[in-house]
C-alpha cells in the first residue's frame, strides 16, 4: 500500500475514469490500460510518460480509499491496479474469496519505529507507551517490528499478531492502537510510535531519525512487497507484463526515491515468485480464521 505510505488521497476521476476504454482498445494514443492506485504523484507521472514512450496510454484512477482498487479491478472497472502489498492483497482475497493476482513487483518500504522523547531504544523505559497503527495488516506488522526491536514478545508463532498475543509479562512496553493517520500526531504523548511512511511524510518527520525498522531483505518482510495487479486470467497480458518492466526504468525508480525521501527499497520478484508468497500469506490468514 504505497503500504507503507499508506491511506490515500482525494479521488481525482470518479465515474468518468470507470467508463473509460478497456486494454487492448485503440485510440490516438495507442494501446490504453486503466490502472487503480491511491497515490498518484511524481514517479506515477514518470511513470505515465514511460507507458506512453511505448505506445501505452495509462488511464489512471485515483482512488480515495484502500477498499476501492482491488472492488473496481474484481469488477472489471478497472484493468491493473498498484497500491497495495501482498499482505493486503491476501485479507482481501480471502475475505472475498477472490482470486486477484500479483504480476510484478514494485517496491518494498521499511516500517520504524520513532520517538521524540528518547534517542535509542535502550532509553524508552519499562512500561513505556507505543502507539501503533490499529488496522490489521499494518498492526501486525508493527507488533513484529517491535518484536524484533526486543520491546515485546508474541506469545506463540501467530501470523498475524494483535495485542492480544503479546506476552506482557515478558515485554518491556506497552502498546496503544490508534488510527494509522494519528501515529505520528501521537509522538509528543507516547514513548514511541510505529509510523508508516505515508504519515511521515505529511507530518515531517524525518525517516533517517527510526530508532529501529524492520529489514527489507528479511524474508520475514515479503509479505510487505507492493505490487502490480491483475485479475487472474490476465496475468500473461503481454501489455500489462511490459508495464511491470517500464516501472523499472530508471527515470521512474529515480522519481519514486525523490517522493520516498530514499525509503524505498526496489524489489525484482516475477510473478510466479509473487504468487507462491501471496499463497503462504494466504494460507496463514486463513489458518487464523
Amino acid at each position: 500500500m504505497k503500504f507503507s505510505r499508506t491511506l490515500a488521497i482525494p479521488v481525482l476521476i470518479a465515474t468518468a475514469a470507470l467508463t473509460l476504454t478497456a486494454c487492448g482498445s485503440d485510440d490516438a494514443s495507442g494501446t490504453v490500460v486503466r490502472i487503480g492506485t491511491t497515490d498518484k504523484d511524481k514517479a506515477f507521472e514518470v511513470f505515465e510518460q514511460k507507458a506512453k514512450e511505448q505506445g501505452i496510454t495509462l488511464k489512471v484512477t485515483n482512488f480515495s480509499d484502500y477498499k476501492q482498487p482491488n472492488t473496481a479491478l474484481s469488477q472489471k472497472q478497472i484493468d491493473l491496479n498498484l497500491f497495495q502489498h501482498l499482505q493486503f492483497l491476501g485479507q482481501y482475497n480471502v475475505a472475498s474469496s477472490d482470486t486477484l493476482t500479483p504480476i510484478g513487483s514494485t517496491y518494498i518500504v521499511p516500517l520504524g519505529l520513532y520517538s521524540k522523547k528518547h534517542k535509542t531504544l535502550a532509553d524508552i523505559p519499562a512500561g513505556g507507551e507505543i502507539a501503533i497503527p490499529n488496522d490489521p495488516t499494518n498492526q501486525a506488522r508493527a507488533l513484529f517490528v517491535l518484536q524484533a526491536a526486543g520491546l515485546l514478545k508474541l506469545s506463540g508463532t501467530p501470523t498475524q499478531p494483535t495485542p492480544a498475543d503479546i506476552d506482557k509479562a515478558a515485554s518491556k512496553v506497552r502498546v496503544t492502537p490508534v488510527d494509522a493517520a494519528q501515529t505520528a500526531l501521537s509522538l509528543p504523548s507516547v514513548d514511541g510510535s510505529v509510523i508508516n511512511n505515508t504519515f511521515l511524510e505529511r507530518s515531517g518527520v524525518d525517516p533517517k531519525s527510526a530508532l529501529y525498522k524492520d529489514d527489507p531483505k528479511n524474508p520475514a518482510a515479503e509479505p510487505y512487497i507492493n505490487v502490480i495487479v491483475s485479475r487472474a486470467e490476465d496475468k500473461n497480458n503481454p501489455t500489462y507484463l511490459k508495464l511491470t518492466e517500464i516501472w523499472k526504468d530508471q527515470a521512474v525508480a529515480t522519481a519514486h526515491a525523490e517522493v520516498t525521501k530514499g525509503t524505498a527499497v526496489a524489489v525484482n520478484r516475477t510473478g510466479p515468485e509473487l504468487e507462491q508468497i501471496l499463497d503462504r500469506v494466504q494460507q496463514g490468514i486463513r489458518t487464523t480464521k
